[in-house]
């Protein structure tokens, strides 16, 4: 890692050093809870993805490089390269490609709105297609603003949805904090399966509120975590402060990576119908 790297993209390489370890789930409860939304709420933030080029730049920025982003990725993230990052029929897509680049043999696009927007609670949608096949690594996610000055984990990160391409529909949900992180084997977070989620757009949703984080499927809630359960302190429990998204799609990694990557599949993409917050 080149040391002389800017803080905040430091900070952001040890966050995406997030899944290595990813310990054996307890099972779902046969039946589901299903969430009541809030009646109260309202539409402060969305993308519809609605004029065709590349993504607003009022809404999302890049990140940009190619050195394994503290995780043995392959790709080099691309700033404002429609290949990898485009508007088009409706739907942002952020592809992966095998090509030359850099340096690396892959690219890919890294959005997020960690200078454009951040929001402190709320319900976050994302309606999303996601790419299939061994060595795809494609994530929706959220990081603490204070990254840069607190560093990771302490910044708090809740992983809204996570999938590696080697085991297919299987979806995580997942929270780090400086008490519960995968470094510790300690970060906690559930697991469900969405066979077509490889094949059909599906709503993932994270509901946060001061005291507890729900992450759904489509409406219906797979895993819930809460204040009471992890302790009050910033180190157990940072989801009190501003946060921002990210939509990604690594190739390989410590974890896309565990059973390889299948060199004749690309490109891949992951298609997103739009992002709305609500509070």
């Amino acid at each position: 890692m080149n040391i002389l790297l800017p803080l905040t993209i430091l900070a952001v390489l040890v966050a995406c050093n997030k899944a290595i370890v990813q310990p054996t789930l307890p099972p779902l409860p046969d039946t589901p809870v299903v969430v009541t939304p809030a009646t109260e709420r309202k539409l402060v933030w969305s993308d519809e993805f609605d004029k065709d080029g590349l993504p607003d730049p009022a809404k999302w920025g890049y990140d940009v490089g190619g050195n394994g982003w503290g995780n043995s990725e392959l790709e080099y993230y691309t700033k404002e390269r429609k290949e990898n990052a485009r508007v088009e029929n409706g739907n942002l897509i952020i592809e992966a490609r095998k090509e030359p680049y850099q340096g690396n043999a892959y690219t890919s696009a890294r959005l997020l709105t960690q200078n454009t927007a951040t929001w402190t609670y709320g319900k976050f949608e994302i309606r999303a297609k996601i790419p299939a096949g061994r060595g795809t690594w494609p994530a929706i996610w959220m990081l603490g603003k204070n990254i840069s000055s607190a560093g990771w984990p302490q910044c708090g990160e809740i992983d809204i949805m996570e999938h590696v391409g080697f085991d297919p529909g299987v979806i995580h949900g997942t929270v780090h904090t400086e008490a519960y992180n995968h470094n510790k084997g300690t970060q906690k977070g559930q697991q469900t399966t969405i066979p077509t989620a490889m094949s059909d757009f599906h709503v993932y949703t994270v509901d946060w509120t001061a005291d507890q984080i729900d992450f759904l499927v489509d409406g219906t809630v797979y895993y819930t975590v809460t204040r009471a359960a992890l302790g009050s302190n910033t180190a157990q429990w940072p989801f009190v402060q501003p946060f921002f998204l990210i939509l990604n799609v690594a190739v390989g990694g410590a974890w896309g990576g565990q059973q390889g990557v299948d060199e004749t599949i690309w490109p891949r993409r992951m298609e997103v119908d739009y992002v709305r917050v609500y509070q």
